[in-house]
């Protein structure tokens, strides 16, 4: 199955000059969004993976999914004042300004194989972050898996020492 066919490509949007990649079709398809699921949780069962980790919030629609076909774990990161207990936080910079992400303190154990399952891999600065996160909490990033990488964008620069793994890329 060509994933490639089931993502729309809307001219400026959101602002004039961007090509944005819409993957809500993909989505929105049983057997695509099957698939796309299901090629991940090959790479996921490939690294020994032992808790699925889903930056907020489209990490939480593909992570869920591959977590729930796992029987394990899916730990949620998010932004800041969205989760009700104890967090630990990574603040970082952006080309405009800042973001912070964060999660429980106790949602990864020391050496826990960490898989990061997210839609886009971009410039990679919210997924470095993630990575960052689960390190402070001992965790074990075994890979990284993306529905779609731009790759102009040079975003695995910032991810030299995981595996990275995508089902798509764009320039």
């Amino acid at each position: 199955m060509n994933l490639k066919d089931y993502v729309a490509e809307i001219q400026d949007f959101p602002i004039p000059g961007i090509l944005f990649r819409d993957i809500t079709p993909l989505m929105g398809d049983g057997e695509a969004f099957h698939e796309a699921s299901q090629r991940i949780i090959d790479f996921a069962n490939s690294v020994g993976t032992e808790v699925v980790v889903g930056p907020e919030s489209r990490g939480f629609i593909f992570g869920c999914p591959v977590a729930y076909a796992m029987k394990i774990g899916f730990v949620p990161v998010r932004k800041p004042g969205k989760l009700p207990r104890e967090t630990v936080s990574y603040k970082y910079d952006l080309e405009y300004g800042s973001n912070e992400l964060h999660v429980h303190s106790d949602a990864i154990k020391p050496g826990q194989k960490v898989l990061i399952v997210d839609d886009l891999l971009a410039t990679g600065g919210t997924v470095e972050a993630t990575i960052e996160l689960i390190r402070r909490l001992g965790g074990d990033v075994v890979g990284c898996a993306f529905l779609i990488e731009l790759t102009s964008l040079e975003g695995r620069k910032k991810l030299k020492d995981v595996e990275i793994f995508t089902l798509m890329s764009y320039e």
